[in-house]
């Protein structure tokens, strides 16, 4: 059976009385959320001005807390999969001065007090996420978000507008955790919404809301290989800087532009058969990724699950990011009579599957997944949800 997702209701308590505890008895002032996503299809195109179709999870990164009168942070975190130690101290007096260090996980939120647009004043606050670490649901995005939705509240300084909001988060996990990551993942989690998916334009951030009520005989079942992301910075790097040197190459700003008869224009030009491979997954993608959001938009749903196993079927053979876990829960679940399609969801090498399926094959798929797999996999049912926000500080 799927795993149910903890309410946020639920997280919420569980954080304020984790802070209570941390803090000597005191209650938090402060509460906010912001979710992890997941994406439907268009994957390695948000860093090539392209599209993406993400959904905002019920699953999120929850930050309660209160000023402390001072100069100085104290941040917590209760998460399981923190190896090091779970309790960060900074100075933010000096906006300069601050600089990303160990623990790792706390650069994420040191990045989005050193790019908010006011001074942030000393403050204690504990962090608790039901979103899974290297599972590719961007669980460092819920924290980048969650973060600066603390700030806005405990200083009261609220963006001139949510892309500045989401640009500012993006900037931490450059320059904070080195990650260069694209514009989905923070911009998903701030602007998420409720029944929807989003459709987003890459280059100029235009969205199209896409209504998911008239799914109902559907789902979308998440399936974490928990087998984390084996993706190095290095070998994402390596893939953006093929796809950024092969639009240089074609005098073009972004592959966004890029067209199956530009693959020629490349071969004849030297490119490499790697770099062919990457540019061919990009451009099919993006083309992919349109045709699906209009075929979820018809209720094509057979259409819509083929586009999703092809854009799978590009991840494994021509971006080269899958990996044999991923490639063992996709092909068990499609093998399952009422599942229409089935890809890895985020960056690749590890993470989660997303598979579309009829509802009353769920439990089909999770059997033959269990029969096919050597690992032990998580289940979730996905809904929409919304973005980042702000919550009662109430038990």
């Amino acid at each position: 059976m799927a795993t149910a997702i903890q309410s946020i209701d639920d997280v919420k308590n569980e954080a304020l009385q984790a802070f209570s505890k941390e803090f000597d008895g005191q209650g938090a002032d402060y509460c906010v959320c912001a979710p992890g996503r997941v994406n439907l299809i268009g994957e390695h195109t948000d860093y090539n001005a392209g599209f993406v179709l993400p959904m905002a999870l019920p699953m999120v990164t929850i930050i309660v807390g209160k000023l402390n009168g001072t100069n100085n942070c104290t941040v917590v975190s209760t998460s399981k999969s923190i190896t090091t130690t779970n309790k960060a101290e900074f100075d933010v007096s000096i906006r300069a001065e601050i600089k990303p260090g160990e623990p790792k996980w706390a650069n994420y939120m040191k990045g989005c007090i050193a790019n908010f647009p006011g001074n942030v004043p000393g403050f204690n606050a504990l962090v608790v996420s039901t979103v899974p670490m290297g599972s590719g649901l961007s669980s460092s995005a819920a924290l980048e978000v969650a973060t600066y939705t603390f700030l806005e509240a405990i200083t009261g300084i609220q963006s001139k507008n949510l892309r500045e909001k989401v640009l500012a988060c993006q900037k931490a996990e450059h320059e904070f955790a080195g990650v260069p990551c694209g514009i989905m993942d923070q911009f998903i989690s701030v602007m998420g919404e409720e029944g929807q998916a989003l459709l987003l334009d890459c280059r100029d951030l235009s969205v199209t809301l896409v209504p998911m009520g008239n799914i109902r005989d559907h789902v979308f079942l998440i399936t974490n290989s928990n087998s984390p992301h084996k993706l190095s910075f290095s070998a994402f790097r390596e893939r953006r800087d093929a796809c950024y040197d092969a639009a240089k190459m074609l005098n073009k700003k972004s592959l966004r532009d890029a067209t199956m008869e530009d693959l020629e224009v490349l071969k004849n030009q030297g490119a490499s058969e790697i770099m062919l491979k990457r540019v061919c997954h990009v451009i099919n993608e993006n083309s992919r990724t349109i045709a699906a959001t209009a075929a979820l938009q018809s209720g094509n749903y057979i259409k819509f699950g083929k586009l999703m196993n092809d854009s799978h079927d590009s991840l494994r053979d021509n971006y080269e990011v899958s990996s044999p876990e991923l490639d063992t829960l996709v092909n068990a679940a499609r093998k399952v009579e009422g599942v229409r399609g089935s890809r890895l969801t985020g960056a690749g090498f590890g993470g989660c599957t997303i598979t579309f399926l009829k509802k009353d094959a769920v439990d089909e798929v999770i059997k033959s997944i269990k029969e096919s797999y050597n690992g032990k996999a998580s289940f979730y049912i996905a809904t929409p949800s919304r973005g980042a926000r702000v919550l009662e500080c109430k038990r």
